[in-house]
């Protein structure tokens, strides 16, 4: 019953996240370029999951990579979207060979970056993968957002599946003081037409980072300029704040 992180879960997380507006985030990303006079014809969606936001970068006609740790939620990404590159690869270590003009990283992705290093690790190897000029927008749970990740830390839902059949899902939350890390057991059941069921248990870690901490990790990867803003307004954010977008820009003269 108990699986690997983003295994088991792949059959089921597009119904879970049903309500995720990845739409909506595709234009917070390409709002800020714009604005800022950047033209993106490439993307490199990293962290790319069942391919909710590379989706919505592929409709804009811009030409997409998508890449994630999981094969299995790369299985279901390929399968929505068969004419997008989609690539197997850690965030730390990926190597593609090439540059985009903008890469992404959403959804909390940074944060299952646990161990010391992490970060910066990921950070220099999305700066290697930028073209010159290029910008890297993601979001992370700071801190404070990890320790208190959800109101009562619980979720719970049933959901409808493509095939007919159903998901009750119940996932709870805990904060480990000792490892400064958030806990999530993900329970689902899947419950088929014809009444019988699967069970199963996915643990998942999460490490908040804060704006100060993210500031050293990019420059230590390379960058030189960016901003550490909040949703969906763009505004510093504020002392307490549980997530912040990062914007960071490859210099235009490397």
């Amino acid at each position: 019953m108990q699986h690997a992180p983003f295994t088991a879960l792949a059959r089921v997380y597009d119904a879970i996240m049903a309500d995720i507006e990845y739409d909506v985030w595709a234009d917070f990303i390409l709002s800020y370029a714009a604005e800022a006079g950047l033209s993106i014809t490439s993307a490199l969606d990293l962290a790319c999951g069942t391919g909710g936001l590379t989706q919505q970068l592929a409709a804009l006609k811009l030409e997409v990579t998508g890449l994630d740790a999981s094969p299995e939620m790369l299985k279901v990404a390929a399968e929505r979207m068969p004419g997008v590159r989609f690539v197997h690869g850690d965030l730390r270590t990926f190597e593609l060979g090439r540059t985009f003009d903008l890469v992404t990283c959403v959804f909390d992705s940074v944060n299952n970056l646990t161990a010391d290093g992490d970060l910066e690790l990921t950070l220099r190897q999305m700066h290697a993968h930028l073209s010159p000029g290029g910008l890297l927008a993601f979001d992370v749970n700071t801190r404070i957002g990890v320790r208190e990740l959800w109101e009562g830390d619980s979720i719970e839902g049933l959901e409808p599946l493509p095939d007919g059949s159903q998901v009750h899902y119940h996932w709870s939350h805990h904060y480990n003081a000792e490892q400064d890390v958030g806990v999530v057991q993900a329970f689902c059941r899947v419950l088929s037409e014809d009444g019988e069921t699967e069970e199963f248990v996915e643990t998942h870690q999460e490490r908040g980072y804060d704006p100060a901490e993210l500031a050293a990790a990019l420059g230590a990867a390379g960058f030189e300029r960016w901003e550490i803003l909040e949703y969906p307004d763009y505004a510093p954010p504020e002392a307490d704040c549980p997530r912040v977008w990062v914007f960071a820009w490859r210099a235009t003269d490397e």
